[in-house]
């Protein structure tokens, strides 16, 4: 394990609390988790955003291929115009979902966007940022980080 059910869950309320410190002035977040394991951290961050932050709060779910990112699906349509979206996976690896995820809300005018991920690893190979890092890891190319969810709930996170 790189990170326990506690270390995580601490992790995201940190993570949450530097969202709302970065966007006190913001009125609606959008936050948008990657399927399957995004959605869950997304919900999370929706959980604990309202203990610190005031603004109105939306959660979305993408679906996304991540081996033929071609098709991606939002779980609703919706005007991403001058909105504030925080876009959330679980493992931040290449940069590659993120990248893809993105098409969908390129089609419109964001105000801007943010990323978020739980674990990120040091193997970028794509241009994508992660704004809030819960943990970054040094790993091999081989191996593979995997976050644990039960029942819509971090257990934690191992290599895999």
């Amino acid at each position: 394990m790189i990170l326990d059910k506690h270390t995580a869950d601490k992790k995201l309320r940190r993570m949450a609390l530097e969202v709302a410190e970065r966007n006190y002035e913001t009125k609606e977040l959008i936050l948008i988790g990657i399927r399957e394991n995004g959605i869950f951290i997304a919900k999370k961050i929706e959980e604990y955003l309202p203990e610190v932050y005031t603004g109105f709060i939306r959660v979305l779910s993408l679906e996304i291929d991540k081996k033929n990112p071609a098709e991606i699906k939002l779980s609703e349509a919706v005007d991403f115009n001058n909105k504030t979206i925080l876009l959330v996976d679980d493992v931040a690896n290449s940069g590659r979902t993120m990248l893809y995820a993105l098409k969908p809300l390129l089609l419109q005018y964001p105000r801007q966007i943010q990323t978020l991920a739980l674990v990120e690893r040091t193997h970028k190979q794509f241009p994508v940022a992660v704004n809030y890092v819960g943990l970054s890891v040094s790993t091999t190319l081989q191996e593979n980080i995997v976050v644990d969810v039960v029942d819509g709930e971090v257990q934690g996170a191992r290599l895999g």
